[in-house]
Formats: C-alpha cells, sequence, structure tokens
C-alpha cells in the first residue's frame, strides 16, 4: 500500500512540474568500446575525502547523526561517539552536505567542493528542539542507534560500484548533475557579497531547499529543455521543437543500505516517461555488498510520421529493466563482481534480453595501488534502448525520439560477448596511467542512420535503425591522464583495434543505397581522445570540453582519403547562481549520441551516421 502510495505521489509531482516546464584510468581507461572516443572523467580519476564534525548548539558532539553528501554520486554515513563522520574516496565535486537526528532541527544543507587528492573538513551545528518535550521523530529509515563511521582505508576503492563510476562516460547530456560552487564562510554562495538582493531572492531558494528538511531524504528537481539540430539556422526553424523536461530524484538512508526513487517525463505529440528504483547495500570489507534496481519507460506518438507509426503498433513503445550486482570481497586484495540485467521490450520481436557479467579485480600490494582486472561479460542490446532505459548515472532524459527500421523488417536485437584484461596504476605527481587489452565478438551489430527522409522531408527526431552484421575486434589502449594547473584537469588517451567482419548484413541492400561506409570486410581503427575540465572558482563556473577523433565514424557517402579522422565533441557549461542557494544554470550542446557502457560494442557510436546536434538547458535545484 506504500509503495503505491509513493508511486502516484511521485507520478503527481512529475505531471505538475512537466506541465509548468513546458514554455583511476577511471575515465581514461580505455573502455570496452575503445574504439568510439573514450571519454576520461578526469575528476573522479583521484578521488577525495570529506570529513567533519557534528555537534549541538553548545559545541559538543552529537553521536548517531545521518549524514548525506549529494553530488556526482550519493553518500550517506553516521557520526561516531566523538560526532565524527568520514566519506572517502569521493569522486571530486560539489556536494550538499546535511544531517539528521531525532530531536534536533536538520542542518540547513552545505555546499562544499570536494577536491581530487585532498582533505575537506567540515562542521555542521544541530539545534534541539525546544517546542515540545517529545519531539517528533525524524526518519532516519531504521536507524535506532549509533553506528561507526566509515572503515578507514588507504587505497582508493576497486569494488564494482567504484570501477564503473570511473570508467562512466561523463557526455554532456548526461553529466547535468554536477555542479561548482564558491562558498562562504557560512557556506553559502559568494557569503553576504551580494547584500540585499541575495537575501531578498534567497528566500525562495532556501524554501525550495527546505522543502524536505524534516526527514532524512535527499533529492534534486530539474527543469530543462532540449532540441536538436543539424544546422545552426534550424534551431530558429518550426521543424523540431523544444521539448520541455521534468526531473525528480529522492534518496532515503536505510539501515545498512539507500533507496533512490528517480522518475522524469515530458509532453507533447511524443509524450513519455521513465521512473525507477533503485537499492544499494553497504557492507563491511570482508563481506557482500549489492545493487539491485528495476525501471520501466513508456512512450506514446501522437504525430504523423508513417514510418514511426508502421514501425510499432499502438500500446508497444514500453521498456522494463530489472538488475542486479554482488561486490564480494574475497580478502582484503581480491574482489569479485557477478551480476546482470533482465530487459523486456514490447516492441521487439524476441522480446526478452538477458545481459549477464562476472569480473575479478587483484591488488597485489595493499599500500600500491596498482590494480589487475579481468572481465567477461554477455550483453544483449535492443536497437533503441537508449531511448528507454535509464542511463548509469548524471542526468536522465525521457524517450524523446521515434525509429523505425532502414528495411521496414523486425528490429534485431545486437548481442556481444567481450573479454578484457586490464592494469591501471597512480604514478608519482597524481599521473594515472592505464592499459588494457580486449576481444569482442557481436552478432548484428546495430547501425543508426540519421538525416533519411521521412515523408518528403528530414527530421532530426525521428531515425533509422538496421544490422550491419557480425565481426570480431581486437585491440588495446593506453591513457594518461593528470592536473596541469589549479582548477585544470586534462587526459588524452589512444586506442587502436582491429576488426575483421565475417557476417553478412541482412539489410545490405538498403544501407548500400543509404549509407555504404557501413558495410566493410575489415577495420584498423585509431582513436584518439582529449578532454579538458576547468573550474573558475572566483564566478563558481565549470567549463567541460571533451573532443574525439577516430577513423571508423561511417557517413552517408564514404571519403575517398585512405586515413581520415572524424570528430565528435561534447561541450558543457554549469553556472551556479549566487543568489539562489544549491541552484544551478546548465547549458550544453553535443553531438554524441550513445552512452560509453563499459561493455557495449566498439561500432555502437562509430556506426550512428550523421547524428544531430543536441542542445540542452535549463535550470537544477537540490535539496
Amino acid at each position: 500500500m506504500t509503495r503505491i502510495a509513493a508511486r502516484s505521489c511521485v507520478f503527481g509531482v512529475l505531471g505538475c512540474i512537466a506541465g509548468a516546464a513546458s514554455p583511476a584510468w577511471a575515465q581514461f581507461a580505455l573502455k570496452p568500446q575503445a574504439l568510439q572516443l573514450q571519454q576520461a572523467a578526469p575528476a573522479t580519476v583521484a578521488p577525495g575525502e570529506l570529513h567533519g564534525v557534528i555537534q549541538d548548539d553548545k559545541g559538543q558532539p552529537l553521536s548517531g547523526a545521518v549524514v548525506s553528501a549529494v553530488g556526482s554520486t550519493t553518500l550517506f554515513a553516521m557520526s561516531d561517539r566523538e560526532g565524527r563522520f568520514a566519506f572517502r574516496n569521493v569522486p571530486a565535486g560539489p556536494y550538499l552536505v546535511r544531517a539528521h537526528l531525532q530531536g534536533f532541527v536538520p542542518a540547513r544543507g552545505r555546499l562544499i567542493q570536494v577536491n581530487a587528492g585532498a582533505r575537506q573538513n567540515s562542521t555542521l551545528s544541530l539545534s534541539p528542539i525546544a517546542t515540545a518535550s517529545d519531539p517528533p521523530p525524524v526518519l532516519t529509515a531504521g536507524v535506532s542507534e549509533p553506528v561507526a563511521t566509515l572503515p578507514e582505508k588507504d587505497e582508493h576503492e576497486h569494488g564494482e560500484v567504484a570501477w564503473r563510476l570511473r570508467h562512466a562516460k561523463r557526455s554532456v547530456l548526461k553529466d547535468a548533475e554536477q555542479a561548482m560552487a564558491t562558498l562562504g564562510d557560512d557556506g553559502s554562495l559568494f557569503g553576504d557579497s551580494i547584500g540585499g538582493l541575495g537575501r531578498a531572492v534567497g528566500g525562495s531558494a532556501r524554501f525550495a531547499t527546505a522543502l524536505f528538511a524534516d526527514l532524512a531524504l535527499d533529492g534534486q528537481l530539474n527543469l530543462l529543455t532540449t532540441t536538436s539540430f543539424d544546422r545552426p539556422q534550424d534551431l530558429f526553424s518550426i521543424g523540431e521543437m523544444p521539448q520541455s523536461i521534468a526531473y525528480v530524484s529522492l534518496t532515503a538512508p536505510g539501515a545498512s543500505g539507500d533507496w533512490t526513487l528517480r522518475g522524469t517525463i515530458t509532453q507533447g505529440d511524443l509524450a513519455s516517461w521513465m521512473v525507477a528504483s533503485s537499492y544499494v547495500r553497504r557492507a563491511p570489507e570482508t563481506a557482500h555488498a549489492y545493487e539491485a534496481g528495476v525501471s520501466y519507460s513508456m512512450q506514446r506518438y501522437l504525430g504523423g510520421n508513417s514510418d514511426a507509426l508502421f514501425a510499432m503498433r499502438d500500446g508497444s513503445r514500453n521498456a522494463g529493466a530489472v538488475y542486479g550486482y554482488d561486490n564480494w570481497a574475497v580478502s582484503p586484495r581480491v574482489r569479485l563482481g557477478y551480476g546482470g540485467r533482465y530487459a523486456r521490450y514490447d516492441y521487439l520481436s524476441d522480446r526478452s534480453l538477458v545481459s549477464p557479467r562476472a569480473s575479478v579485480v587483484i591488488q597485489p600490494a595493499v599500500r600500491d595501488s596498482f590494480t589487475l582486472r579481468a572481465t567477461m561479460s554477455h550483453r544483449e542490446m535492443a536497437p533503441g534502448e537508449e531511448e528507454f532505459l535509464p542511463p548509469a548515472a548524471g542526468l536522465w532524459l525521457p524517450p524523446e525520439r521515434t525509429f523505425s527500421h532502414v528495411s521496414r523488417q523486425m528490429l534485431r536485437p545486437e548481442r556481444l560477448d567481450h573479454v578484457e584484461m586490464a592494469a591501471e596504476r597512480e604514478m608519482p605527481g597524481a599521473i594515472v596511467v592505464g592499459v588494457r587489452a580486449f576481444r569482442q565478438r557481436v552478432d548484428d551489430q546495430i547501425v543508426t542512420l540519421f538525416g533519411i527522409a521521412v515523408a518528403d522531408t528530414k527530421s532530426v527526431g525521428h531515425y533509422h535503425l538496421g544490422s550491419a552484421g557480425d565481426f570480431e575486434a581486437r585491440g588495446w589502449g593506453v591513457s594518461v591522464s593528470r592536473a596541469v594547473g589549479a582548477g585544470v584537469r586534462a587526459s588524452v588517451d589512444y586506442t587502436h583495434a582491429d576488426a575483421s567482419w565475417y557476417g553478412r548484413s541482412p539489410d545490405a541492400t538498403a544501407l548500400a543505397s543509404r549509407a555504404p561506409s557501413v558495410l566493410r570486410n575489415g577495420d584498423r581503427i585509431h582513436d584518439v581522445t582529449a578532454s579538458v575540465e576547468s573550474v573558475l572558482a572566483p564566478t563558481a563556473t565549470r567549463l567541460f570540453v571533451i573532443y574525439k577523433m577516430n577513423t571508423g565514424f561511417a557517413e552517408m557517402e564514404p571519403r575517398p582519403q585512405a586515413f581520415v579522422a572524424n570528430a565528435r565533441f561534447n561541450v558543457q557549461v554549469n553556472q551556479a547562481l549566487p543568489f539562489l542557494r544549491n541552484w544551478e544554470m546548465l547549458v550544453a550542446v553535443s553531438n554524441l549520441f550513445r552512452e560509453d557502457a563499459i561493455d557495449g560494442s566498439v561500432y555502437d557510436e562509430l556506426l550512428v551516421v550523421n547524428p544531430p546536434k543536441r542542445v540542452l538547458g535549463g535550470v537544477s535545484v537540490r535539496f
């Protein structure tokens, strides 16, 4: 009954918001789809630490307080008997830190910047509730007694979740949840430099921030607008109307784990929504730590695109997934990871797809950051699944586009077997170096075509899918990353791969007439990726740029040159608002289509032909 009520509440909030919004090789580790220009997530290479003390208004330590930090990831801890708490191996970036304890007024959230390889300290004060003799209980998710702070660790985390975070693609359109803030002595943006204007306008922001102040909940609300274009002048046409998107995330700590509920929705002739719930269990170093979740997404199309209407029967634009992963610490230096995902797509003839995965991480010496990792996985990917499944990390976007088969046949799922050996080490000077070797076998590699005429017009909101055939690939890569100055981090990685195509494409005839460059017999692919992240502390501005060159990108018409590197990019600017606490604005432009899954095919991005540029902008607030 509680679950049904919670679900109804979330959908009600999302509907209202959408209506209002409508006008360590970390990242450098050449990811399994290395051939798509790998992105480095520099900020996660050298994690930082966040320590602090919880005390009352008289300066006495408080034990058993629930402390949360919300940023690029969500963390929870408990204060010990001396009021201390600690978050270790924290990806660099800004975090909203709050504390909750029964019988005390919750502390106002503070934005604290965690820098790579550095330790940040903070003190939070709680005032006792004096208006009632028996103060009302504060939701602490079942925690009734003090719990010790997180265990000390000298080395960085090598678990399954941490490895995925370090290798997660930081796409411009998938990383909008991170913000940058300049803090005054009291934890507010720019202190009191804004004066009366800041205090006057900041009232509404504090109200939004304190919406759930009496509960041990942390969340985020985003109101965004997005559109796509091929040429800059297309932004001023009425062919592709901008879409308004609302996103809500709520996270609550438990006695041994964290619950998260997320949802996103958009409206128009292409109305859609996506909702998911997950649970992550925290565990001691020698125990199991697992993550499990479920998601469901639905799209409804009311437009007049005949290809889109022909591709899917009414009511079949639905997809759901269930996943579970366990990270087992066999010993202090050996960890096993295993799990899988089951997904169902109503628009496929083979509706059920299963994707298992297993890995082992070995750290030969406790005090040395050198690690070895072996991974085996089988992934089954549905054509168009990027529209329906939640991203691994970052901001959610609901199903935004329609698609159809290039040959008007049934859509075929892509099946991939991936094996990888990898090693990484942090060198003197905070330089992270990684090497890897991998092998893949793929059946029915997915091809994505933009720019094909639909009903005598071109639409960047609709694309065609097909199969390029089967192939095997072997490759290796090396990556380097380091901070090159105050507030600037850069990374470069190189990947080389050889692919042999052995299976004929079932859509060869249609593809040969529309994009012949996707049909290949063999490939030698070179990939170079450069990324720069810069933080301008005085103005609380963060700039992130990634530029990718690859010889394997497909085009509508193949070029005669023997060696030509095409390029794609991501550009993102985050600006904290000085007069609104915990608010920021985002502007982003990208022409990358897929998210770099660590067990994806090397051709998933390379065979996306003529992807449009996507523009995203809006506001985000944390509470």
